[in-house]
Order: C-alpha cells, then structure tokens, then sequence
C-alpha cells in the first residue's frame, strides 16, 4: 500500500562473503536505537535483500518527510546509528567511487534510478 506523500528510494552495496552470517544475523535483531532514529526521520517500509551470486545487498525504504537531505544528515549524526555503521561498513563493498563509509559526503549505498512503478488500482 502507498504511502502518501513519499519518496522510494532504493539503494545497492556488495557484501563480503566472509561476513554473510553476522550480518544476517545482526539485521535480525537492529538495535532500537537505530530504528528509534529512522523513525524520528521519516523513513518508513524499509528492507534489505540479499541476492548471493552477486553478494548483492538491496535496501528500499520509503521517506515521508519534507526535508530527505536533512534528515539523512540527522540519521547520521545520531550517535547510535553512527556505532551500528562502525559494526556494518567493514562487512559492505560501495559500488561508489570515493565512498570511505556511511554517513560521509560520498553515499556508501548506490542508490537506484526509479524506471518503473505501478501503484495498484485499475489499469
């Protein structure tokens, strides 16, 4: 279901194979204080897939705010979140050049181009 007012965005990264395990098994139990801080700044419906013959991880999530950029800048500066990138960098490979980690002035995710949405209804 839509929500409305939103921006989808969805963004890609390469996961070691050496850390496949842990990082399914952190992302089963996401610190409160990471999701208390996506919550605080409009992000709403995300997942992360995993797609092994290519190690690719691909998040999607919806934003409900008014202010994207600010609000990314507000998840970054959240001490919690900035601990929980420290434990999940080193297990991520960026697709983008110059890209040292999450929450830098280069994106760590690669985010995707939108080619395609049908939001339900008659067609």
């Amino acid at each position: 279901m839509s929500i409305p007012h939103t921006k989808r965005v969805c963004q890609i990264i390469k996961l070691k194979p050496e850390h496949e395990a842990e990082y399914k098994a952190i992302h089963a139990a996401v610190w409160p204080g990471v999701l208390a801080a996506l919550a605080r700044h409009h992000i709403a419906d995300y997942s992360i897939h995993y797609y092994p013959p290519l190690r690719l991880l691909v998040a999607h999530f919806k934003y409900t705010g008014a202010d994207y950029d600010a609000d990314m800048r507000g998840i970054a500066a959240d001490p919690q979140t900035q601990r929980w990138w420290q434990l999940t960098d080193g297990m991520q490979e960026s697709f983008v050049e110059g890209a040292t980690g999450s929450g830098g002035a280069v994106p760590w995710w690669q985010e995707l181009e939108e080619v395609f949405r049908f939001e339900g209804g008659t067609a």
